[in-house]
């Protein structure tokens, strides 16, 4: 009997033996260039036996580009029987990510590689480690997709330009950490800045425009060439009677619509996008450091540096990663391997704050009042919600002085009163996000304040 879901097919095969054919050409590349730095070692050194010179790197990589070329002719080979093809994915690994696949897990890793990325900082812009991190990923996706699931979402043709966007922003937050790192070692030392010691002027014409000639022909060529590779993601004419399961935003929304999950609407789709909004214009007018502009610096703008990267990469890029790739059918929760079935049920036994002070910790019952009666609805509303209240109150009105007493006190003295009240109402609004985001997964809290009679809910 025919297999519906085949994990490997013929086809699958093939493009796996390109993939791997293509990274051999990279990595003999890398070889040749690991060689002349070798030979370049040797010759500023010698080649005595205690003059501490450099193990070599070459054959590693020679031997690892050998691996690649005999991966590449398995896949060719034997791509006639895919039901015996040995390289694939293992099982076990499989079963092991989708179990670990939930919001708690997968928050955590975030954060987790964001702490990590920054302290390790300098060994990750090396350029042999993020040599081997790229081939990592880039054989780990080879690897998965020889998963039938996961081919079915990464391979669509609406989510092929948003892995290679991954790739992209893991290149250029690279490509900052090395300068910075670079400008930061500078000035320590007292050299001229990369940007000031690589200032070579250039003449827009023809040197400029030529370069933009040939990138737009670049582009042209790439463009033309993925509209014949991958068909473009068109679906039927929009019918009310069948709305399509998962329903999702473009890709740059999607950071949205995962707010959408812990967030009344008002909030997540106007009050927090005005404040993004509204802090980008702030930022020139807020910032006292005079120092890290117009050049790459960390040590100089870690605060500012850690602010941006944290809202962009933990609470943005891997919200899109999130609501791409692991949002499912009734936007339930599926690991990267797993099926995405629509009849996948979530228990969701979200509760207020409200009915956790009232009904679980007080064991009475929520405040009553008749509907009829404005001042005696509004008195039980009011009643009902007070510890909700006041705790968005004290977020907002008691941790910004305490701040400003303790750990911001050098940010309070530099900036002023209103100039440090907005920073600080920027910084918390920021940080509600992830705090909201931990109380639904471990807790289960779903508002702090909820007052549907009026349709007002925090």
């Amino acid at each position: 009997m025919l297999n519906p879901h085949p994990n490997l097919t013929e086809g699958v095969i093939h493009g796996l033996g390109w993939l791997y054919f293509i990274l051999f050409l990279m990595n003999t590349a890398w070889s040749v260039r690991a060689y002349r730095l070798e030979s370049r070692f040797h010759e500023s050194h010698g080649h005595g036996a205690g003059d501490g010179e450099k193990p070599p790197s070459t054959a590693v990589w020679g031997i690892y580009s050998s691996i690649l070329l005999l991966m590449s002719f398995a896949h060719f080979a034997g791509a006639s029987n895919p039901d015996t093809f040995i390289l694939q994915l293992p099982n076990w690994i499989r079963v092991l990510v989708n179990k670990l696949a939930d919001p708690v897990s997968y928050f955590a890793l975030s954060m987790i590689l964001f702490v990590g990325m920054v302290a390790f900082r300098r060994a990750l812009v090396k350029p042999t480690v993020a040599w081997v991190l790229l081939n990592v990923s880039i054989v780990f996706l080879g690897f998965s997709l020889t998963d039938f699931n996961f081919r079915q979402i990464v391979g669509k043709p609406d989510n092929v330009p948003i892995v290679a966007m991954l790739f992209i922003v893991a290149y250029f937050t690279w490509l900052y950490f090395k300068r910075a790192i670079d400008n930061d070692d500078r000035i320590a030392q007292g050299r001229p800045l990369f940007e000031q010691e690589k200032n070579e002027k250039v003449l827009v014409w023809p040197d400029l425009v030529y370069t933009e000639l040939i990138c737009m022909i670049g582009v042209t060529a790439l463009l033309v060439l993925w509209g014949v590779a991958l068909p473009a993601p068109l679906e039927e004419p929009a019918n009310a009677a069948a709305t399509p399961n998962p329903s999702k935003a473009p890709w740059y929304f999607l950071g949205l619509q995962e707010m959408l999950v812990y967030f009344d609407p008002w909030l997540a789709g106007v009050v927090l996008p005005s404040l993004i909004i509204v802090g980008l214009m702030a930022i020139p007018y807020i910032d006292f450091n005079k120092r890290g502009n117009g050049y790459y610096s960390f040590e100089e703008r870690k605060f500012a540096i850690l602010t941006f990267l944290f809202g962009f990469l933990p609470l943005w890029v891997a919200m899109i990663i999130l609501g791409t790739f692991l949002r499912g059918p009734n936007w339930n929760f599926f690991g990267i391997y797993e099926y995405w079935d629509v009849h996948k049920l979530e228990a969701a036994n979200n509760v207020n704050l409200s009915e956790y002070f009232w009904i679980k910790w007080l064991g009475s019952s929520l405040p009553a009042y008749d509907p009829n009666n404005n001042l005696q609805m509004l008195l039980a509303i009011l009643k009902r919600e007070f510890l909700g209240i006041l705790v968005v109150i004290g977020y907002f009105l008691v941790l910004p002085p305490l701040g400003a007493a303790t750990v911001f006190r050098k940010f309070y003295l530099k900036m002023g009163f209103i100039r440090y009240i907005v920073f600080a109402i920027l910084v918390l609004s920021m940080a509600s996000l992830p705090i909201k985001m931990l109380l639904r997964w471990t807790v289960s809290l779903k508002y702090i304040v909820a007052i549907p009679e009026y349709f007002f809910n925090i």
